[in-house]
């Protein structure tokens, strides 16, 4: 197994520091009793921004990983493993 860090790791960090930035501003929206239909547009950004994260992650994997795990592909085999990718998109 590698522990390396992928290039997407970079990705992933600018997403979670953009959802951490989103979370402290819900926090200051209540406390500055801010409207419920504010406060749910800025939940829904930090579930957007740690979704978006979760994608990256999990498509980095997928990309970065893939051959390390398997080995080279034969065609046939390489078109389903880019199906695999492209369904994976929609997690």
């Amino acid at each position: 197994m590698n522990d390396q860090p992928h290039h997407s790791h970079l990705q992933i960090v600018k997403r979670l520091k953009r959802a951490q930035g989103h979370l402290g501003s819900v926090i200051g929206m209540i406390e500055a009793g801010r409207s419920c239909l504010e406060l749910a547009l800025q939940i829904h950004a930090v579930e957007k921004a740690i979704q978006q994260a979760k994608r990256v992650l999990v498509q980095g994997h997928i990309e970065h990983c893939r051959d390390d795990a398997i080995g080279p592909l034969e065609p046939e085999q390489k078109s389903r493993v880019d199906e695999f990718k492209a369904i994976a998109r929609y997690l």
